[in-house]
């Protein structure tokens, strides 16, 4: 009887325990489209740039109705993301600010703690959900494309500062020999396989002044994004970036480094990806790839990281993946043994784990 009272009581506290888990959820999913709503109508950027604001002042600085202005408010202050100065005033006479910290989190695109772009990751899923849907009961797949702008434009703001912060500064000086290349003459030829709004490159290119880098994505909106970036930080003169197929063998053994950053794991077919940035090197050159810290092997529970890479990999990266055939069906938990089996088999003979410490992302280099 003890036995069977202890099985009820278990089986209790775990639901209860879910139970907790997805109302937490829900509260975090209706921060996420709020945190959305201010990114996109400019609301942080207005509190930030005016000063403290009531719904009205708030609504006429961003061109919005202020009844939207005044629910927005009070539902950021409830959720402690913005402050407010009495709570017990009329709601037209209170005054809502942007709390010191906050801002850098919301607003400063070039700082390792922005993470407004998290909104617009979460309504991209959501508005390809159907399609994904669609692709589990048919074994097909999503493009990237149709997770839209919102996908696009939030992948290039995560991947923003840390190529702008980390590229040039630790993870590329930490490769002694490439380190020592990209400063040497002649100039460095330097290719970024599946480049998008082209941080990398740039990144690359502010750090290292000699190198000369061509990005190469076959997602054309992501290459005006990446010419308009590049401008706008003065390395157009440096950095090329063009929408082709990177197989084309007029390219072929011209780089004395070749990258691929963040981007393996969506290919439909990540061996013969590889095979082709083999092709690209000229002698003694050298290929990066940049990809998720998963764990080494699958474990159930798994930590936070492996629940939002599997959370990825379910509703965008494995169907975007999926979207061509034949394909491998990699999805966003691409484990150390999977790269190194698709590398051998492109004809790679070996691959070095590089001793980059990064909390997010391992680096590997496959070996000609």
């Amino acid at each position: 009887m003890s036995t069977d009272q202890g099985g009820a009581d278990t089986s209790a506290e775990r639901r209860d325990a879910l139970v907790g888990r997805i109302f937490q959820s829900m509260l975090g999913a209706m921060d996420l489209f709020n945190l959305y709503l201010g990114d996109r109508l400019g609301l942080y950027r207005a509190l930030a740039e005016g000063g403290p604001a009531t719904s009205a002042e708030l609504a006429s600085r961003a061109g919005i109705a202020e009844r939207y202005a005044r629910e927005w408010l009070e539902q950021q202050a409830v959720g402690s993301i913005l402050e407010v100065n009495d709570a017990g005033q009329e709601a037209a006479a209170r005054r809502y600010s942007l709390p010191s910290g906050h801002d850098e989190v919301l607003l400063d695109q070039d700082s390792l703690s922005y993470l407004a772009y998290v909104g617009r990751f979460a309504v991209s899923i959501g508005q390809a959900t159907p399609s994904v849907l669609e692709a589990f009961r048919t074994g097909g797949g999503v493009s990237w494309a149709a997770f839209g702008a919102d996908a696009r434009e939030g992948q290039a703001e995560q991947n923003r500062p840390i190529f702008l912060n980390l590229l040039g500064s630790a993870w590329l000086p930490a490769i002694e020999d490439v380190h020592a290349r990209l400063q040497a003459d002649p100039p460095t030829r330097v290719a970024d396989i599946g480049c998008g709004a082209g941080w990398s490159c740039i990144g690359l290119a502010k750090a290292y002044p000699k190198a000369r880098v061509d990005g190469f994505d076959l997602d054309e909106p992501s290459i005006i994004l990446a010419r308009s970036n590049a401008a706008e930080h003065g390395v157009a003169d440096r950095v090329r970036f063009q929408v082709r197929d990177v197989s084309d063998p007029a390219l072929a053994g011209q780089y004395d480094l070749v990258m691929g950053f963040e981007m393996l794991h969506d290919l439909s077919r990540p061996v013969e990806a590889l095979r082709v940035m083999r092709g690209l090197l000229a002698a003694g050159g050298t290929v990066i790839i940049m990809d998720e810290k998963v764990a080494e092997q699958f474990t159930a529970p798994g930590d936070e990281a492996e629940r939002l890479y599997y959370g990825f990999s379910t509703l965008c990266c494995l169907p975007a993946g999926m979207a061509e055939e034949p394909s491998a069906g990699t999805g966003a938990v691409m484990r150390p043994d999977t790269l190194r089996r698709y590398a051998l088999e492109a004809g790679f003979r070996d691959v070095e784990v590089l001793p980059i410490e990064h909390d997010q992302f391992r680096f590997y280099r496959p070996i000609p």
